[in-house]
């Protein structure tokens, strides 16, 4: 099954991921980031999509007020917009990584499908 959720001008289109949204799943892509050299910064702000990225420190500032899923959720969608390259990544590192890359593609390859606006 395959649904879509919008954000800002992105549409991704996501099946249901084979992994729970819980600390675990978190604390594992939170490791793929660290592992690939990032920093990451959990502060308060007034971010409209929940973080802010700065490529050239390698930082991702994310919203301290965000609950697990929406951690989660804002990981993956700053997972799709960067350049990790999976060698860097321990074996468990990597498996999330390619399942992140695995169920998240572009609207062209599921046009028949509706938007839906979250």
């Amino acid at each position: 099954m395959i649904c879509t959720l919008a954000r800002g001008r992105k549409i991704f289109y996501l099946r249901f991921m084979s992994f729970k949204y819980n600390a675990q799943t978190l604390t594992a892509i939170e490791k793929l980031l660290q592992e690939a050299g990032y920093i990451i910064r959990y502060e308060k702000g007034n971010f409209q999509s929940g973080y802010c990225v700065i490529e050239e420190k390698k930082v991702v500032v994310m919203n301290k007020f965000l609950n697990t899923e929406s951690r989660i959720n804002v990981l993956i969608d700053i997972i799709q917009g960067l350049s990790i390259v999976e060698t860097d990544l321990s074996p468990a590192s990597r498996k999330y990584y390619q399942l992140i890359q695995a169920t998240v593609s572009t609207p062209s390859d599921h046009s028949s499908q509706t938007p839906v606006q979250s």
